[in-house]
């Protein structure tokens, strides 16, 4: 299991949930990873925990992504530690659900200036490190297909982070850096468990319209960045793989 050897690769918003299962599962597959964290120093160290006792290789970062300053020492944190960077994640995302009659410009800031802006400051940090064969990954949503009510602002971001994926894969192209995203359907995670999804309506709705016939769990997410930021995936680049057990 060394898809990935050799590679350093940088997680953000990797202390608990989908991030936490990517940072794990580029581990596994030999890369030295950098789990970032916004608030929780305890989930993130939990994490670089679990990889060492495993055998890999990681530390954690702390940091506001949607502060260019806290993005760049994000970066930095990876070449001081590892001397390199190979892969981004861009996994760092909030969301707040509201009515369009309820949305505020504090809703409207608190969802994009992480979602989008902080995608935008990493990926401008971390690309003067990233070199030939590099994989940039950034996480969007399934929400884009399905377009629910109450979700304007954050159907919003992850339109946004789908139009970026395709004109950061023309940019970086030229020095043959890849970059794709991944958008999950609805996955059982802490957040989904506390903003009251799981065992709700919406769940019930939402299995009941998947092929597949149940939510996402995180591993299920992981696996298909791994392959991404593996060789495996070398002609792949401008991609969004919908990754919700056939969902529409």
């Amino acid at each position: 299991m060394s898809k990935l050897k050799g590679k350093v690769a940088l997680v953000t918003g990797a202390s608990k949930g989908i991030g936490a299962a990517i940072a794990r599962s580029l581990a596994a597959e030999g890369a030295s990873v950098v789990v970032n964290y916004a608030s929780s120093k305890a989930g993130a160290d939990a994490v670089v925990a679990d990889i060492t006792r495993n055998g890999g290789k990681a530390v954690a970062a702390g940091g506001d992504v949607s502060k260019a300053a806290d993005a760049k020492a994000i970066v930095d944190a990876a070449i001081k530690q590892f001397g390199r960077l190979d892969v981004l994640v861009n996994n760092s995302g909030v969301y707040e659900f509201g009515a369009l009659d309820d949305i505020t410009e504090e809703h409207f800031h608190k969802q994009f200036n992480v979602n989008v802006l902080g995608l935008l400051l990493v990926t401008q940090a971390a690309a003067r490190h990233l070199g030939e064969g590099s994989s940039v990954i950034n996480i969007g949503s399934l929400v884009t297909r399905i377009v629910p009510a109450t979700s304007a602002v954050y159907t919003g971001t992850k339109g946004a982070v789908d139009a970026i994926t395709g004109v950061l894969s023309q940019e970086l192209g030229p020095r043959k850096i890849r970059v794709n995203a991944v958008n999950p359907g609805m996955v059982e995670t802490e957040g989904t468990h506390s903003a009251g999804f799981i065992g709700s309506d919406f769940e019930a709705h939402a299995v009941s319209t998947t092929p597949l016939g149940r939510i996402g769990q995180p591993n299920d997410i992981a696996s298909i960045v791994t392959f991404l930021a593996s060789d495996d995936s070398y002609w792949l680049t401008g991609e969004h793989l919908f990754a919700g057990g056939g969902l529409r």
